[in-house]
């Protein structure tokens, strides 16, 4: 026998999430209307971020460009070989982000200069103040509009606190019920009863009982108000929610964490049949991306990436972790050497750098949970580890490149 992965009431209260939001069509063509640059720009203005915005539009300018690499190093292709995009976590806000340009373009007359990284990931908890007050788009605008980054990954954490009458308005729209606790000022949050320690939960990583719909709330509010596009995901049933939620939204998706990492072929194929359940009429998945397991081998990914070849499904990206911080996993992790293996085997990959390799002041999980006003009063160590993780991809890449590999960075670095 086998099970359908919702049920009806399920899918109905899905479905009714959706409506509340406008339904499929009006939430796709509102993403595209706050992705668009001068719509952006105006709204940030008002908002309090014009002059930031400005200042990131003169500093793109300055960034090195990989055409002066390659003509210096006489760099060509080799067909036969993958495709690397380099991919950098971390990106904590607007001013975290602005302090990384400016240390980007100041590389340009250095001897180290640094690409930016073709996807950022951010690991910033989808507060309202976030959200809302111009912060989540400022950085949107400077990653996507300005870098020209391809993507850009928020987090969305369940358990993070919201208006009680937000609650109270799922729970007549949808008919499920969320158990909560009042933290006052009229904001309450879910009761995240694993959570241990913070790191036993992640913050929010747990998704019992209908707390997905709360997920997929988040991400469509989020959507909506910014033009986010990408988020990460906590648990396995929001990755089967988000593939029946987004089936007629194209331009919404999610990337699989490495919390929740393929580190075996059995649960990659989980994974598969999950978004064959359902894929939308152009065979693309919700689920653009998927982060192979720290534990993996180059085989185990080079499998992989035959089998979702195999599977017909278009549009997935795989990525490993080159770099971890050691709060991850294993102190001293490099899986370089297993890139090569990968790219030259002709498979593309997704490089991902969570750390540069080093023990650097605030290169740790820890500061990625920081407070607003924490986070903002150290935004300028937060962006020079940003600089640094996106210099050791810039290292790395080259290397890839002078090995005939094409890599794949920020548009603003061509």
């Amino acid at each position: 026998m086998q099970y359908n992965l919702l049920s009806e009431n399920e899918m109905k209260a899905i479905d009714a999430l959706k409506e509340y939001h406008g339904g499929a069509r009006e939430i796709v063509e509102t993403i595209k209307e706050m992705r668009n640059f001068e719509t952006r720009k105006r709204i940030l203005a008002e908002k309090g971020f014009g002059a930031m915005i400005e200042d990131a539009e003169m500093l793109v300018k300055k960034f090195p460009k990989i055409e002066d690499f390659e003509v210096e190093n006489d760099i060509s292709y080799n067909d036969n070989y993958g495709i690397a995009t380099a991919q950098v976590s971390g990106w904590q806000g607007a001013k975290v982000t602005h302090h990384a340009m400016k240390r980007i373009a100041e590389s340009a007359s250095s001897d180290e200069p640094c690409f930016v990284p073709s996807e950022f990931i951010s690991v910033v908890a989808l507060t309202d103040n976030y959200v809302y007050n111009g912060d989540l788009m400022a950085t949107l605008m400077m990653s996507e509009n300005i870098m020209k980054a391809s993507k850009f990954c928020s987090t969305n954490l369940i358990g993070i606190p919201q208006p009680e009458s937000r609650f109270l308005e799922l729970e007549k729209v949808t008919g499920a019920t969320f158990e909560r606790a009042d933290v006052g000022n009229g904001m309450s949050a879910l009761t995240l009863k694993n959570q241990g320690t913070f790191f036993g939960n992640f913050g929010g990583i747990e998704v019992a009982n209908n707390n997905h719909l709360v997920y997929l709330d988040g991400i469509t509010r989020t959507a909506l108000a910014t033009g986010a596009d990408f988020f990460l995901n906590p648990s396995w049933s929001t990755i089967i929610a988000i593939c029946y939620y987004g089936r007629d939204i194209p331009n919404l998706h999610i990337k699989i964490s490495m919390l929740l990492s393929t580190q075996n072929t059995m649960q990659f194929r989980m994974l598969l049949n999950i978004m064959k359940e359902y894929l939308r009429e152009d065979g693309t998945s919700p689920l653009y991306e998927i982060n192979i397991g720290n534990g993996a081998t180059a085989e185990t990914f080079i499998q992989c990436a035959k089998e979702l070849k195999e599977s017909g499904i278009k549009g997935v990206s795989l990525a490993a972790h080159i770099y971890i911080n050691p709060d991850l996993g294993m102190a001293g992790f490099n899986w370089t050497d297993n890139a090569f293996k990968v790219l030259e085997s002709g498979t593309n990959m997704t490089f991902k750098y969570e750390s540069d390799g080093t023990a650097r002041e605030l290169d740790t999980m820890e500061a990625y949970f920081l407070p607003e006003d924490e986070r903002d009063a150290v935004a300028d160590k937060i962006g020079d580890v940003i600089f640094y993780k996106a210099l050791r991809a810039t290292k790395d890449g080259k290397a890839f490149m002078k090995k005939g590999i094409k890599v794949i960075f920020g548009g603003a670095s061509y």
